[in-house]
């Protein structure tokens, strides 16, 4: 009876020490395609911890930088823009990034347009996820404006609306980074060349909450850097075109502070 007891202790003890958390990924993409893409890993990471991590997106990116900045999401997976200002706006603190990995944004075009210069660009609409989609959108734009082309933005909510848009010829060519290129509809990708690419730079963030409790961050922190370490883990990692997750902090956005980028965000 006494041994009954002490079990029951055991898995009181065990639940206390669990906890549940939204997990929120920005909507370069459909919420469709990320929950297929994502689900697999918080099931994993929910193995892992022992916590339950709950999928979460926003209908577009406006959306979801409203949530960050009134502190809705537990964790995020945010870019490299939205770090900096949601780091010093809402308190969200880095815990890790992608390994070994760049971002870069891409411009693309139709294939057989025959657009092969940015100049053949001016007077055009061009589509872009968002205003403050850092490599997408934010670093396009500027390079366009540096280069004196003018442009009208049409902004479609994520990255696959842009490339969907310029394969059916809506707009002559659109932001996007190469990440989400290489994991759109392969139909799409296949009607699109890349006409130009930025300078890369320190990648998204998985940011959590401040008031995260410390235990709860090392077991999360873990969780994704162990991912490439078992074979489960690469096919996962792999289906969001990740090789591997390493640990992180603040300090390693400093690449894109420096930039000092000046964007509303958070305004819906």
């Amino acid at each position: 009876m006494k041994s009954f007891f002490l079990i029951i202790g055991l898995l009181f003890s065990l639940s206390a020490l669990s906890a549940e958390y939204t997990f929120a990924f920005v909507p370069q993409q459909s919420a469709n395609k990320l929950a297929k893409n994502w689900q697999p890993v918080l099931n994993y990471i929910n193995d892992k911890t022992g916590d339950k991590y709950i999928f979460k997106t926003a209908k577009d990116i406006p959306t979801f930088e409203s949530r960050l900045l009134n502190q809705e999401y537990d964790v995020a997976y945010m870019n490299p823009y939205h770090f900096i200002v949601f780091n010093k706006q809402a308190g969200y603190e880095a815990i890790a990034r992608q390994k070994n990995k760049q971002i870069k944004g891409i411009i693309v075009v139709k294939k057989g347009s025959g657009i092969n210069t940015l100049s053949q660009l001016h007077d055009h609409v061009l589509a872009f996820p968002a205003p403050a989609a850092f490599a997408a959108s934010i670093l396009p734009r500027s390079e366009l404006m540096k280069q004196g082309i003018s442009f009208t933005p049409r902004y479609v909510s994520s990255h696959d609306s842009v490339y969907l848009n310029v394969a059916r010829g809506f707009v002559k060519a659109g932001g996007g980074v190469i990440r989400t290129l290489e994991n759109t509809d392969p139909e799409i990708k296949s009607q699109l060349d890349i006409l130009w690419t930025t300078p890369g730079y320190t990648p998204h963030a998985f940011a959590v909450k401040q008031d995260m409790p410390q235990e709860a961050k090392a077991r999360l922190t873990h969780a994704l850097t162990s991912l490439a370490n078992s074979e489960r883990g690469r096919a996962l990692l792999a289906a969001v075109n990740f090789t591997a997750i390493m640990p992180a902090s603040n300090a390693h956005w400093q690449d894109v502070e420096a930039l000092n980028i000046d964007i509303l965000v958070g305004k819906e």
